[in-house]
């Protein structure tokens, strides 16, 4: 299936140069992740961060009329953690609603269940 910008999809590292690391994204296609996508850091040497055979996550920068795929692991990262980040928030905010709505519907029935 192919890949859309912006799309993250899980791959496997398929081979390592000065410049960059290409990653398998399907059978038939395959990205290259530059050197200052892999890490919110600088990257001195592609090795320390990454091996071939690794599997990553990667996000779709790009797709060149020749087939050329860009990738980025560090978006794929900063966007997952976004993600987490707002699920954590709206659990916490959906956890305060739902006790609020349990103190008030308390309080309006005068803290009894009912008579058996």
């Amino acid at each position: 299936m192919p890949v859309k910008v912006g799309q993250i999809v899980e791959g496997v590292v398929s081979g390592i140069t000065g410049f960059g690391a290409f990653v398998e994204i399907s059978e038939e296609q395959t990205g290259m992740v530059h050197i200052s996508e892999i890490a919110d850091t600088y990257v001195k040497d592609i090795n320390n961060h990454l091996s071939i055979d690794d599997k990553v996550r990667v996000k779709v920068l790009s797709i060149e009329g020749g087939g050329r795929i860009s990738l980025s692991i560090r978006a794929a990262k900063q966007d997952e953690e976004s993600f987490e980040k707002n699920l954590a928030e709206f659990m916490k905010e959906s956890e305060d609603r739902l006790s609020d709505l349990k103190n008030r519907e308390a309080k309006r029935s005068g803290g009894f269940r009912g008579r058996g």
